[in-house]
Parts: structure tokens; C-alpha cells; sequence
């Protein structure tokens, strides 16, 4: 009769331990999928001002979209949560939707070749983004699965393993950039 106790704990001891350790791989890996995306967006915000000069020289009065680019751009550096980096990386992707239509208005900013260069970094950058967002949204919801399925979530509930957010597009994003002259 011991033994069997015996042995039932030891089972549910080494379940435990495998459920903990599970959503510990899982948590690691919606941390490291965050991280790739951060990287991502850095390597954007490291390119803008060097897009937004050479914007300026050529379209000078267009100095309202620059502003915007630039203060979205704040506002993704200064976000904390996962939802207000993704709002803000929201706002500055419509933001750089509106500059690289000015190079549709603007002939020889169009045929600048810093213009041409940046811009295909840019959209090579853009890929990137969404790949790691994709990636990221799918370990998320690995680790959201995990721990919302029973026992899982029993144990999760009480090692503090909480739902991670989706990186997530706004509405706006999903519409045509319309630019008016």
C-alpha cells in the first residue's frame, strides 16, 4: 500500500515538473519571438531619419508627414506593453505608407537613388517585421493553448503563467493609404 503511494506521488511530482518546465520552454520562446520582432523594429527606426532627410530635401512643404513619421516613431520608443508597441508600430507603418506615396508625387525624389536604396531596405525590413510578428503570434498561441488546457492551466494558475497578447493589426492598417496634394 506505501509503495503504490509511493510511486503515485512520484508520478505526480515528475507530471508537475513536466507541465512546469513545459510552460517555461513555451514562455521563453513568446520572449524570444518578441525580441526578434523588437529587432526587427529597431532595425526600421534606425532607417527612418535617414528616409525622413532625404524626404526633406525634396519635399520641404511636406513637413506635416514628416512630423508624423518621426512622432510615431516616439511613440513606438516609448511604448512598454506588447498592445501599445503594436498600436504604435500600427500608426508608423500607415505613417510610412504616406511618405513613400510622396515619392509617387515627387518624380526626382522618386528617382533619388538614397530614396530607391532606403526604400527597398525598408520593404525588405517591412517583410521581416512580418514574418517575426507572424512567428511571434504563433508561439503565443502555443503558449495560450498550454495553459489554458486542463491540468495545464490548473498548474499554470498557480506558478502565475498568465495569457500573452497577439501582435495585432488596427483596422486602419487593413485601408489604402490615401494621400492628398
Amino acid at each position: 500500500m506505501w509503495i503504490a503511494l509511493i510511486v503515485v506521488v512520484v508520478l505526480l511530482i515528475v507530471w508537475i515538473i513536466g507541465v512546469y518546465n513545459n510552460l517555461v520552454s513555451l514562455k521563453m520562446r513568446v520572449k524570444n519571438a518578441w525580441a526578434q520582432i523588437d529587432t526587427q523594429l529597431k532595425r526600421r527606426f534606425d532607417l527612418i531619419p535617414n528616409l525622413v532627410e532625404t524626404v526633406k530635401g525634396y519635399a520641404a512643404h511636406e513637413q506635416g508627414t514628416l512630423e508624423k513619421v518621426i512622432a510615431a516613431r516616439n511613440t513606438y520608443a516609448s511604448a512598454t506593453s506588447v498592445e501599445d508597441k503594436a498600436k504604435a508600430n500600427n500608426e508608423l507603418t500607415s505613417t510610412l505608407k504616406s511618405i513613400f506615396a510622396l515619392g509617387e508625387a515627387y518624380p526626382e525624389l522618386k528617382a533619388n537613388e538614397n530614396f530607391l536604396a532606403l526604400q527597398t531596405e525598408l520593404a525588405g525590413t517591412e517583410d521581416k517585421v512580418a514574418y517575426s510578428r507572424q512567428f511571434y503570434n504563433d508561439t503565443v498561441q502555443m503558449y495560450n493553448t498550454a495553459i489554458m488546457k486542463f491540468p495545464n492551466n490548473i498548474l499554470a494558475g498557480m506558478f502565475g503563467y498568465k495569457e500573452e497578447p497577439f501582435f495585432t493589426i488596427d483596422d486602419a492598417e487593413k485601408e489604402p493609404v490615401k494621400v492628398q496634394f
